[in-house]
C-alpha cells in the first residue's frame, strides 16, 4: 500500500503503486497514475491526466499536469507523461498538451530538472537531459537526449534543441540548435561543438573530429543550409553522429542558430 501522509489528499480514481510515497499536504488528482518507487514531496500538486513512471523524485511545491497556458485551451482531457528515474526539484511546473498539437507533453527518463524550471504544453523532453534553475520552455519545444540547458535559458515556442547540445546560462533560444552545438547569448549563437561533453560521454576522438568537421561545413564555409546538408550526405553514410545531425537539419522549420 502507498505511504500517504495523513495531511495529503489523494482523490478517488488516482492509481498509485504500492511503494509510492506522498508527502504532507500534497494533492493528487483523480486522473493521475504514479509508478513504483516514486516519491512526491510536501505541497506538490499532481493534476490532470498525468502518468508518472517509476523511481522519480519529485520535490516540494512542484506542480505537474496543470492546464496549458494557452488561451485556446477549452478543458480538453489532454495529457502529461513523465518517464522513469527523473529528479524534479522545487517549484517546477509542467503542463498538459493541447489538441492543436500532439495533445500530450512528454518528459523522458533519467532527467535532472532543477528548481523553477517550466515545461510548457506539448513539449517533448528526451532522456538524460539537464535543465538548470529557471530554464523555461515555451510551448511545442523539443529537447534532444543529453542536452544541457544552462540556468535561465529561455526557449521560444516551436524551437528544437538537438541531442548533446549545451547552452550557456541566460541564453535566449529563438531558432533551432543542431545536435552537438554549444550556444550562448541573447539571441543565442553557435560557439563550436560540445567537445568536452562528448568526451565525458565516451565518444572516441575520431568521432568527435567528424562532428567537428560537420560543424565547420555548416558554420564556417559560407554555405546555405541546403548546400551544407548536401555536403554532409556522404559523411552521414559513414558516421551515425553526422547522420543524426543531418536528420535534425531536415526537420528544421525556424532556421538554426548562427
Amino acid at each position: 500500500m502507498a505511504n500517504v501522509h495523513p495531511t495529503a489528499l489523494v482523490e478517488a480514481g488516482a492509481v498509485l503503486a504500492d511503494d509510492v510515497e506522498i508527502g504532507p499536504y500534497a494533492h493528487i488528482g483523480p486522473h493521475v497514475e504514479i509508478g513504483a518507487g516514486t516519491q512526491i514531496g510536501a505541497h506538490a500538486v499532481i493534476a490532470g491526466h498525468t502518468r508518472i513512471g517509476v523511481g522519480n523524485r519529485i520535490y516540494p511545491q512542484v506542480s505537474l499536469g496543470g492546464p496549458p497556458q494557452d488561451m485556446k485551451y477549452s478543458g480538453e482531457p489532454t495529457r502529461l507523461e513523465i518517464g522513469d528515474y527523473n529528479t524534479i526539484r522545487e517549484f517546477c511546473t509542467c503542463n498538459t498538451g493541447t489538441v492543436q498539437d500532439r495533445g500530450v507533453t512528454t518528459v523522458g527518463s533519467h532527467n535532472w530538472i532543477m528548481a523553477y524550471v517550466h515545461i510548457a504544453h506539448d513539449c517533448v523532453v528526451g532522456d538524460h537531459v539537464v535543465m538548470a534553475n529557471a530554464t523555461t520552455l515555451a510551448g511545442h519545444v523539443e529537447i534532444g537526449d543529453r542536452a544541457v540547458l544552462g540556468g535561465m535559458t529561455g526557449v521560444h515556442q516551436f524551437c528544437k534543441i538537438g541531442a548533446h547540445v549545451i547552452t550557456a546560462g541566460g541564453s535566449i533560444v529563438l531558432k533551432d540548435i543542431p545536435p552537438f552545438v554549444m550556444a550562448a547569448g541573447n539571441p543565442a549563437r553557435a560557439n563550436g561543438i560540445n567537445s568536452e561533453g562528448l568526451r565525458r560521454r565516451g565518444l572516441p576522438a575520431d568521432v568527435i573530429e567528424r562532428v567537428r568537421r560537420a560543424y565547420k561545413t555548416i558554420y564556417r564555409e559560407g554555405l546555405t543550409l541546403a548546400e551544407a546538408m548536401q555536403r554532409l550526405e556522404a559523411e552521414a553514410a559513414q558516421s551515425p553522429e553526422v547522420g543524426m545531425l543531418l536528420d535534425f537539419l531536415r526537420r528544421v522549420e525556424r532556421g538554426i542558430v548562427r
